[in-house]
């Protein structure tokens, strides 16, 4: 087993409080090593993540604020 591999099976993973709403159906995130991001969905977390750089997640984040996935 590599060293991501490990992490990311300790990793702690979360979701939005806000799942709850939602059936709990959403994602997961966990922060890992060198400021990378570990993306999975609640209903597969058996399936391997994406993993994003922090500036990846950080770009997301500000997105989300300023409402740009907004329907």
């Amino acid at each position: 087993m590599d060293d991501l591999s490990v992490e990311l099976a300790t990793a702690a993973w979360r979701k939005a409080t806000k799942s709850a709403s939602n059936d709990g159906n959403c994602i997961e995130v966990a922060p890992l090593s060198d400021g990378r991001v570990g993306i999975r969905d609640t209903e597969a977390p058996e399936k391997a993540p994406y993993i994003v750089r922090a500036s990846v997640w950080d770009a997301f984040i500000d997105g989300a604020k300023k409402g740009e996935f907004d329907f």
